[in-house]
């Protein structure tokens, strides 16, 4: 699409983790069992929550959420580079890019939205136990998924508006398996401070006040796990934020890692770096939310036995 003196670009290139010809059938099949189990995973979440009446609990709804949100991530980026790796081609139309783009800081915002929220779930459930069921009531679980769907929608579309304005005089060749939001800006020969002014302001505030947030939620927490007298006590409380620490840890460790320093900094290196918070993150957050909960293994041992017998 021509801007005045622009260039006019009507796809880029996906170049991937590699462009060695060996590499593909490696990189195609890593990518299609790490994308199925993540898919997977994360379904047979949802349904044995959904399935399990003991599992209707706001805890439980944000993990089916979070669930949701995952296959979502997942499946904006990894179809598309598969089908790239099996056609040799690495074309993605200028219009699908930008989309991809958006789907992407959607849902990375809507898992940061969602943690917050869980945080402030556990927060609720330790420190204010007999405040709990009437604080976090199903109409107020609803709406706060309800208000995030719609909020963590501004911050893509600006985004996207932005990119929009911007002209690619130089290579449209991306050293990314998806179309990232600092990979574009590299590509761009227009002034892109605006751009960076965006992700330094508002996104700060929407991606670094969740994690603060998170952050003091669990500092009240702790305190009021050592409050506890017996140690029995104390490690029952701390296995319930367990799976959620770890799935937290694993997020932002990667996302800050990424995208807490300029634009012109970013190298291919980080592409890798990436694919951890993408891809490997929503693959294992299942096993981190079933591994070590009891009545998430019981939910999944009766919906595999329940298909087991459907089957027959």
């Amino acid at each position: 699409m021509a801007r005045g003196n622009q260039t006019i670009v009507s796809e880029f290139f996906l170049l991937g983790l590699s462009e060695v010809p060996e590499h593909q059938p490696l990189l195609f099949g890593l990518f299609l069992c790490m994308y199925v189990v993540a898919v997977a995973g994360n379904l047979l979440i949802i349904l044995a929550i959904g399935s399990t009446s003991n599992l209707h609990t706001p805890m439980y709804f944000f993990i089916a959420n979070l669930s949701c949100v995952d296959i979502c991530f997942t499946s904006v980026t990894i179809p598309k580079m598969l089908l790239n790796i099996q056609t040799q081609s690495q074309s993605i139309p200028y219009v699908g890019c930008l989309t991809q783009m958006y789907f992407l800081i959607l849902f990375l915002e809507l898992d940061n939205v969602l943690l917050a929220v869980m945080a402030y779930d556990r927060f609720v459930a330790i420190c204010h136990p007999l405040h709990y069921t009437i604080t976090m009531s199903p109409k107020f679980c609803i709406t706060v998924v309800s208000v995030a769907l719609i909020i963590t929608n501004i911050y893509p579309l600006i985004h996207t508006l932005l990119m929009d304005t911007l002209s690619f005089c130089a290579s449209v060749r991306i050293h990314h398996i998806f179309c990232e939001l600092y990979a574009l800006l590299k590509l761009s020969c227009s002034d892109i401070h605006i751009n960076e002014l965006v992700v330094y302001t508002l996104g700060s505030c929407l991606f670094v006040a969740p994690f603060l947030f998170i952050s003091v939620s669990y500092m009240h927490i702790f305190s009021a796990i050592l409050r506890l007298h017996s140690s029995q006590s104390k490690l029952k409380a701390f296995s319930t934020c367990s799976s959620h620490l770890a799935v937290v840890s694993l997020f932002y460790g990667t996302l800050f890692g990424v995208y807490l320093r300029p634009s012109s900094s970013y190298t291919i290196e980080d592409s890798v770096a990436t694919v951890l918070y993408a891809v490997v993150a929503p693959m294992l957050n299942p096993f981190i939310y079933s591994l070590r909960n009891k009545d998430m293994k019981g939910a999944l041992r009766n919906l595999l036995r329940w298909r087991k017998i459907w089957s027959w």
